[in-house]
């Protein structure tokens, strides 16, 4: 569902159960999304949720517009991981960003995306783009847990559903609307 068939069969083979990997490949990804030289891929995760959009006033009437995601990420065994969702980074003074906390130990990140990719290549039909996304955030969780301090770079691959609708935001009366779009992706994070 998440994970593809290849990458799983590695995880298999490298990672005991519960683990993740001492050695994760890169995906293959478009070139603009390739993570920079000295980064290296420590966690990949799948993730299955929402990406939320609001109907909102736009220069030519009213559109959908993406005000967070909302998602559960899982390891290669099916155990919870990691949240992500959208929330206030206090290393930018409270700009909403994208989060992810760690499930156990609550540590976080919170990153801003510098590339994206629809590239059919890669990206399915109907998907919300591939990102190649920079941590511009970090924190501790409350008893000094860091498993998501190391975090770098994250990447958003293999991703399936989350477009904003095509229907329902059309006329002002339509302001206010959200819809709550299902989709599917992995993420993968460079240290």
């Amino acid at each position: 569902m998440f994970l593809n068939a290849a990458l799983i069969a590695t995880l298999a083979i490298t990672a005991p159960a519960g683990s993740q990997p001492a050695d994760i490949p890169p995906p293959n990804v478009p070139i603009k999304l390739e993570v920079e030289a000295g980064n290296t891929p420590f966690l990949i995760a799948g993730a299955a949720g929402t990406q939320n959009y609001v109907c909102l006033p736009s220069a030519t009437g009213v559109k959908w517009t993406l005000f967070g995601p909302q998602a559960t990420l899982f390891d290669a065994q099916g155990e919870q991981i990691l949240t992500h969702f959208l929330s206030s980074n206090p290393d930018e003074g409270g700009t909403p960003r994208a989060t992810w906390q760690h499930s156990q130990d609550t540590s976080s990140v919170w990153a801003m995306a510098i590339a994206d990719s629809s590239d059919p290549n890669y990206v399915a039909a109907g998907a919300i783009p591939w990102l190649l996304l920079r941590v511009v955030g970090k924190a501790d969780g409350p008893t000094g847990g860091g498993k998501m301090t190391q975090t770098t770079f994250i990447q958003r691959v293999n991703t399936a559903g989350g477009v904003a609708p095509a229907a329902g935001c059309h006329a002002p009366k339509d302001i206010g609307k959200k819809m709550l779009v299902p989709y599917t992706t992995d993420y993968v994070f460079y240290r």
